[in-house]
Order: C-alpha cells, then sequence, then structure tokens
C-alpha cells in the first residue's frame, strides 16, 4: 500500500443507475447479462451506485452470502494472504457522467457526505468478503457485520464536478475480526501529489460470525508486504490493544419513566421544562457516575430541545447514553451524555420523542487520583444510527 499505489489498477466505475432490478441492465455486454439477478438475491429495491457496481463485481460471493448452505461444514483450514489481496477502488466519473453527479450532488455543489458513508460501508463489506473468502463453494460462508468505524475526518470538501475515488484493503486482523482502511481521494489538479489528493480515510472494523452458529468465527491470516503495510499493522495493533478500554455504546444506556402530576405542571397547565431538565440531570448525573466509576463533576448543559409539549398523566420515560469521550487531556476528562425523553402511549404501542439533553461531565480531581487516573472509555457506536448521533453532536459542539 506505498501511496503512489493507492489506486488499484482496474478500478471499478461506477454508473448511474435508477433501473429495476428484474428490467433489463442498460450496459449488458452480452446475453449472459441480459437480465437482473432474480427477486430472491436482492434483500431490497433501493440500491445506491456503489452498491450496484459492487453486486456486478462481486456477484459470485454475494449470491453464496445471501443463500449460503447452513448444512455445509465451515472452512476446515485458514488461509494467508497479503493486503494486495483483498485492495478494491471505486471510481465515480463525476466529471462524465451527469446523471451520477446529480445523485451524489448537494445543495453546495460537493458531494453528499450522507450518501458517501453508505459507500463507505458498502466497500469495506466487501473487501472484508474478499479476505475471508476461502474459494471454496462446499463450505458455508461467514457473516459478517460492521463493529465500528474509527474517526474520520473530511480534509477537504468534495466536489461533484471531478472524479473521485474510494481505495481500500485489509489492514489487520485479530481472531474474528478484520480492520479496513479506506481513502477517499479526489485531485484539484491534474498534477496534484496522492498525498495532497486523500480528501478523507476511515477505518472500519468488522467481525465474523458463522452463520449456523451465530458464534464468532476465525478469519484468514493477514501478511504485510510493504513498509507502509507494515506500518499500517502496527499501527491498527496498537489501536486494538488501546480499544481494550473501549465499551459499547449500547452498554451505555440507562433509563427510568414516570408518569407525569398535577404538581409538575406551569401555569399553562403543561408539564415544566424545568422539570423535564431536573429528571433529566439527574439520569445523566447517575450514568456518568457509573460510566466513570467514580464521582462526575458537571461542567455544561451544551443543548436542550424542546420538540414537543408534555401534558399531566403522560407516561414519560427517559433513556440515557454516553455518546463520546474526550480523554486527551487527563486532568480533565470529559463525559458527553445524552437523554433522550419520550412520550410512552401503552395502549397505542406507540413512542413520540418530546425532550433532547444534551450534558457534559468530567471527573472531580480528588476522585480521580484515589482511583490513580484511571483513564476514562472510549465509547464505541455499534450500530450505524449510534455513529450518526455522535458525529451530529460533536459537529453541533464544534459550532459553538
Amino acid at each position: 500500500m506505498e501511496p503512489n499505489s493507492s489506486l488499484s489498477s482496474n478500478p471499478i466505475p461506477v454508473f448511474s443507475t435508477f433501473t429495476s432490478p428484474f428490467e433489463d441492465s442498460p450496459r449488458k455486454s452480452d446475453s449472459s447479462s441480459s437480465t437482473r439477478k432474480p427477486l430472491s438475491l436482492w434483500p431490497g429495491m433501493y440500491h445506491s451506485p456503489v452498491t450496484y457496481a459492487l453486486w456486478e463485481t462481486r456477484s459470485k460471493i454475494f449470491e453464496r452470502l445471501l443463500d449460503p448452505l447452513l448444512d455445509a461444514p465451515p472452512q476446515s483450514e485458514l488461509l494467508t494472504k497479503t493486503p494486495s489481496q483483498s485492495r478494491m477502488t471505486i471510481l465515480y466519473n463525476f466529471s462524465s457522467d451527469y446523471i451520477l453527479r446529480e445523485q451524489y450532488r448537494d445543495p453546495w455543489n460537493e458531494v453528499r457526505i450522507g450518501k458517501l458513508l453508505e459507500d463507505l460501508d458498502a466497500l469495506a463489506g466487501t473487501i472484508s468478503v474478499k479476505h475471508c473468502s476461502d474459494d471454496d463453494s462446499t463450505t458455508r460462508p461467514l457473516y459478517l457485520v460492521t463493529a465500528s468505524v474509527d474517526r474520520m475526518v473530511l480534509k477537504k470538501p468534495l466536489s461533484v464536478d471531478v472524479d473521485l475515488h474510494i481505495s481500500g484493503a485489509v489492514t489487520w486482523v485479530g481472531r474474528s475480526s478484520i480492520e479496513i482502511q479506506l481513502d477517499v481521494t479526489q485531485s484539484s489538479t491534474e498534477t496534484a501529489e496522492d498525498a495532497d489528493s486523500v480528501a478523507l480515510t476511515a477505518n472500519f472494523i468488522f467481525v465474523a460470525r458463522d452463520y449456523k452458529t451465530g458464534k464468532a468465527a476465525p478469519v484468514n491470516r493477514l501478511t504485510p508486504e510493504t513498509e507502509r503495510e507494515k506500518l499500517l499493522y502496527e499501527a491498527a495493533e496498537t489501536r486494538t490493544l488501546a480499544d481494550r478500554d473501549s465499551i459499547l455504546l449500547r452498554d451505555t444506556r440507562f433509563e427510568n419513566s414516570l408518569i407525569c402530576q398535577p404538581q409538575q405542571r406551569n401555569i399553562h397547565g403543561r408539564i415544566f421544562g424545568g422539570f423535564l431538565m431536573h429528571r433529566a440531570f439527574e439520569l445523566a448525573f447517575s450514568t456518568a457516575y457509573a460510566f466513570a466509576g467514580m464521582m462526575p463533576s458537571f461542567l455544561e448543559v451544551d443543548r436542550v430541545d424542546f420538540l414537543r409539549p408534555v401534558d399531566v398523566g403522560d407516561f414519560l420515560r427517559f433513556k440515557s447514553c454516553v455518546l463520546y469521550t474526550e480523554s486527551e487531556n487527563s486532568d480533565q476528562p470529559l463525559i458527553n451524555l445524552e437523554v433522550v425523553a419520550h412520550v410512552t402511549r401503552p395502549e397505542f404501542r406507540s413512542s413520540e420523542v418530546s425532550n433532547r439533553f444534551y450534558f457534559t461531565f468530567t471527573v472531580r480531581p480528588e476522585a480521580n487520583a484515589l482511583n490513580n487516573g484511571r483513564r476514562i472509555r472510549k465509547v464505541v457506536p455499534a450500530t450505524e444510527e449510534e455513529a450518526r448521533r455522535i458525529l451530529e453532536h460533536m459537529d453541533a459542539d464544534s459550532l459553538h
């Protein structure tokens, strides 16, 4: 994975497509590609251009994964592969494909980041499948899921008028986990250096599960070859050791509930906003206390959103979680929490968000000293929705 080889010699071109998977292919080159795959092999009606391109490129692997032979034996012998064997590159022909450009354009003539995130996950998943494949159709394949996404930083805006590449490969493997690094590159000029064209880098962690048992399954080994591949492997190994001090976001959750009483109403007959903030704060404080394992110290209310009024008699549920932590400053680590209030109607089996509260805590210096400066754990999202919530709140914080 030298800088000059960051783009595969045969990148996968992405084309615009709005066609149904059941219609004739608009780009058929021979009779074998005149029709789409049957309904049973398409999990949903909507596919982005990248998903379409990846399916076309790796159709045999995908078809096997979508209809796995659960009674087939598992892979008996692990293979050893190199990063180059899993490398894949996607090419967005923005400069020549007007319809593709329109599919990715935002109101400011830049690439829609949310849509790009979908594509990054799709490519990382395909790379992980490629690495884990044993090329033996008689064994049952592995089930691969996104476990987490490491820090993503957009280094420069992405124009929708200039061709764009996403390139990636497996950089590290554990027993049942795989790390994939993806680079989004877009040159502002034809003479731009490779390092200058990197607009975004992201690391995805996938975990392997056995299709039949659902338990963790071992994956093929990895042998880095180039100096850059070795450096990336060592960096991933270091992060993995550090991540032993991490926790999944869902494992930080707490919840309580109450029936709103007449004594809690304001002069307009609704539930007093201060009462809602009071209850949300107490839950956030308890969550921070349990998470840190030491007495928290309140720093600030980041934001409160009053989305709908709460009435006397409403069944109110408060749900809290630690969104993310910042521990660069060990003397004052930051714990960022979210509390969401839901008005729930059990008789209708419905629930509606009424308020969102965001708080920041640290830990008392004396408590930290008693715990020998124990490191505050890093919170890792387990789903795309959790990752989106974290990014949105971090972006909002950066504007303040």
